[in-house]
């Protein structure tokens, strides 16, 4: 009988913004998730390759299915490349979808010329559509406000309905897509506003839950000012504050299905 893999999340990387990602004080590796059959990992950052073969167990990325950009920014793109690679055997087998924002790779390419043909296919991502690799389906949001064309994600594993919403200024339209999660991902870079910089702060965070009411929240992709705050003790302070479970995620962590 064919062993059955059991669906699961994995941070391989909770770094946001330059200065955690260069000096690596969380890992940048990104998302990988197995469900519905299919692998893929979502931003792959600087790393992400290192992150998969020091995972226990280890996470094979000749195996993947697909590779999603959420946008092109060098945090959530910087191993692209290499992962594209792993994924097509060193391009000797054509198989796998990479999924972007279209600036990723018309305007200001993050995918090497020659890597472009090992994919199956590279299909740009648009806001609010539907999309699929093998059984795994996801949708996108609204276009976020940040310096690159950005989306966040919905999907499914199970019955439990996860959507990470990825790096954005704040804007009443968010709370509208994200409403109504079991698990509402949310990249947290500031712990306090920065006037002209286009990431979510802690009071944000809070804004969004309250308005969303998900089920379980966990922060991710941390600045140094939230390094500096500790987002244990910060997630702990919501949890309390909004009487919702919210956690803060760390390098490694694992959600099973």
């Amino acid at each position: 009988m064919a062993k059955i893999e059991a669906d699961f999340i994995k941070f391989l990387g909770t770094a946001g913004a330059r200065f955690v990602m260069i000096k690596q004080l969380r890992a940048s590796g990104g998302i990988w998730i197995s469900a519905a059959g299919a692998k893929l990992l979502i931003d792959p950052g600087p790393g992400s390759i290192v992150r998969c073969a020091a995972s226990r167990p280890k996470l094979d990325p000749s195996q993947l299915d697909a590779i999603i950009l959420t946008h092109r920014h060098l945090d959530h793109s910087g191993d692209i490349n290499v992962m594209i690679e792993a994924m097509t055997s060193g391009g000797f087998k054509k198989r796998g979808e990479v999924f972007c924002p279209k600036d990723a790779v018309i305007e200001d390419t993050v995918i090497l010329k020659y890597a472009k043909d090992f994919p199956q296919k590279i299909s740009y991502l648009k806001p609010k559509s539907n999309y699929r690799a093998g059984n795994f389906r996801f949708s996108t949001s609204m276009r976020h406000i940040h310096p690159a064309e950005t989306y966040g994600l919905k999907f499914k594993i199970g019955d439990k309905k996860i959507a990470l919403l990825t790096d954005t200024k704040y804007f009443k339209e968010l709370a509208r897509f994200y409403s109504n999660m079991d698990i509402l991902i949310i990249a947290v870079v500031f712990f306090e506003p920065r006037q002209g910089i286009d990431h979510l702060s802690l009071s944000d965070v809070e804004t969004i839950i309250r308005q969303t009411r998900p089920k379980k929240a966990i922060l991710t992709h941390f600045g140094m000012t939230m390094l500096n705050a500790n987002p244990y003790l910060q997630a702990k302070k919501l949890s309390e504050k909004l009487g919702i479970e919210v956690i803060a995620a760390y390098d490694g962590m694992a959600l099973n299905f």
